[in-house]
């Protein structure tokens, strides 16, 4: 008769083991449990001779790096192990509904910052059994290392053993104060040579494709200003120190509401609209998927209407 007795690895084992793979470091997860650095190594190869080979870390001088065995069961011990933990805290808790799903997403810090955050309250008031554990990076969809439900990134592109969901569109135009052009008037394109341009270095060519684009590509200005983040060319806008470049889905709100004004609302450069990339483990995920469907819905909200942009530059 089949047994129905599972078979489980040691807990503590699991524990080290998640917390190595997740930070990339026995030192680090030995400080994140309270533990020596010899535990988490022994810890480790517990679990390591109580699943049998393949290995689950290639071990180098000071580095450890997961073999795609530990990679594939890091994407399932964190899970469980967030859900563990919440099932705990809700058991101590003496509360009767059920923990929430833990839904860790990644996304671009800027779009973060503008775009995500300011609408993420209506998605936890519809869904409040969603937790949605949000981190910021630039990094490719298949060049980050932990694990993650939704990465949000430009598209589309293709990666394997993930599936690709359009859900906003992007363009760019000049953005600036109300109060910069009460002191310095942008009524035609020629005037932009008495402004300063802000510049994001990690976008070098953003302000010279538009330029060319809309039939200036020598114009000079006064002076310019470079910063180091797309983020960070935005507030200099705001702060009224030039002219930038603005992603037109991360300034509409700042648009809509009058912080920004686009002094040629009708001249657009088309680039690369926002997608979220789900791993084929979690493409059936019921919290993956509304949160997909959520960003669908105000992708969707936000679409450019009838009182949009009317010309979009070709590059």
């Amino acid at each position: 008769m089949p047994s129905n007795r599972r078979s489980l690895p040691p807990l503590n084992a699991l524990r080290a083991f998640e917390a190595a793979a997740r930070l990339g470091s026995f030192k680090d997860a030995a400080t994140e449990l309270g533990v020596t650095h010899g535990a988490i190594s022994r810890h480790v190869r517990l679990l390591e001779d109580w699943l049998g080979p393949p290995a689950l870390f290639r071990r180098l001088n000071r580095l450890v790096v997961l073999t795609p065995t530990g990679r594939a069961l890091l994407a399932e011990a964190g899970p469980m192990l967030d859900r563990l933990a919440a099932a705990v805290e809700q058991h101590r808790s003496g509360g009767d509904s059920p923990p929430p799903a833990v839904l860790h997403v990644n996304a671009l810090a800027t779009f973060s910052l503008r775009w995500l955050l300011p609408r993420l309250a209506q998605f936890r008031d519809r869904h409040p059994g969603i937790e949605v554990r949000l981190s910021t990076s630039t990094e490719s969809v298949d060049a980050l290392s932990d694990p993650y439900d939704v990465i949000i990134r430009g598209g589309p592109d293709t990666y394997y053993g993930f599936t690709c969901h359009f859900f906003l569109s992007e363009s760019r135009l000049p953005i600036c104060s109300p109060d910069l052009l009460e002191r310095q008037p942008l009524a035609d394109l020629s005037d932009l040579r008495s402004h300063t341009l802000i510049h994001a270095s990690s976008l070098p060519r953003v302000w010279p494709d538009w330029l060319r684009a809309a039939g200036m590509p020598e114009l000079r200005t006064a002076s310019s200003l470079t910063l180091d983040h797309f983020y960070l060319t935005i507030q200099a806008a705001l702060a009224g120190l030039g002219v930038a470049m603005g992603p037109t889905a991360l300034v509409a709100d700042d648009l809509a509401t009058g912080r920004l004004i686009a002094p040629f609302p009708d001249m657009t450069l088309p680039t690369r609209g926002y997608h979220a990339y789900l791993p084929d483990a979690r493409a059936d995920d019921r919290s993956a998927l509304c949160f997909c469907r959520w960003l669908e819905e105000m992708g969707a909200a936000d679409a450019p209407g009838a009182d949009g942009p009317k010309e979009r530059l070709s590059p």
